[in-house]
């Protein structure tokens, strides 16, 4: 196995048990005990990890490996909501996409459709360092990213700049994500300030499509970011209860389970 793999791996298993152990680790991943340990050393001198006897763990009590590392087996499930919400992009549109999983997958679904694809050429507006870096690249993308302060953890910009650029722009979609979707109430986020880019972009959009899976159905989350009025359509998957999505059609949203 390459190095890249080995490192990915490790990654992996860091985000999802939040320590390693450099045995296990050498058996499952088919290679001597101290190559493990070379590729952990890599790892701490990146700070993304801190060795401890016999493995590692996360670097720091409050730290959260970056989202691309979390996510780098991708979910089928958010996979197909991004695929859904990428087919309701129409030729020409300004996309605003907020950070996230979920978006990220709607970001390479419209990559996905290339230049001569249905989406045509279209204008992306993000917050999302990660997002920019999958489009950038794209010739059908023309590409706006906001600037900001940047969250590690989430790859995304927010605070002041971030807020003046987008109050300065009009979208014709924005695609964001949730961390909770009330039924009665709306959504909501975990970070006070991810909301506040999210609660912006839907403002300056004609159009918001929701992108979250039904796990945050009747989550808790800190911070509002809007209600169901300003939000038309709401990708999710099959597993989203009835009488919440009927609740939800009830605010007048369209709900596309994919």
């Amino acid at each position: 196995m390459k190095r890249y793999a080995r490192l990915n791996a490790l990654l992996d298993e860091m985000a999802e048990h939040g320590h390693v152990d450099v045995e296990q680790m050498a058996r499952r991943l088919e290679v001597s005990a101290s190559t493990v340990r070379r590729d952990l050393n890599q790892l701490t001198e990146q700070q993304l990890v801190t060795r401890t006897r016999g493995g590692a763990v996360a670097a720091g009590v409050s730290y959260d490996l970056p989202l691309r590392y979390k996510a780098a087996k991708q979910d089928p499930g958010q996979v197909r909501i991004g695929q859904a919400a990428a087919r309701l992009v129409h030729a020409g549109d300004i996309v605003g996409l907020t950070g996230g999983a979920t978006t990220t997958e709607v970001a390479r679904g419209l990559a996905a459709r290339g230049p001569g694809g249905a989406a045509g050429d279209i204008t992306v507006v993000t917050n999302a360092v990660n997002i920019a870096t999958e489009l950038i690249v794209r010739r059908n993308v023309k590409l706006l990213l906001v600037g900001g302060l940047a969250r590690p953890g989430s790859f995304e910009l927010v605070g002041p700049f971030a807020a003046d650029m987008l109050q300065q722009l009009d979208l014709d979609v924005a695609v964001i994500s949730a961390d909770a979707l009330d039924p009665a109430a709306g959504l909501k986020a975990l970070d006070p300030d991810e909301a506040q880019l999210a609660r912006l972009m839907v403002g300056r959009a004609r159009r918001t499509v929701v992108v979250a899976g039904s796990a945050t159905l009747r989550a808790r989350a800190l911070a509002r970011i809007c209600d169901w009025q300003q939000v038309q359509v709401l990708v999710t998957d099959p597993d989203a209860p009835e009488s919440d999505l009927e609740t939800i059609r009830g605010h007048g949203v369209q709900v596309v389970q994919a």
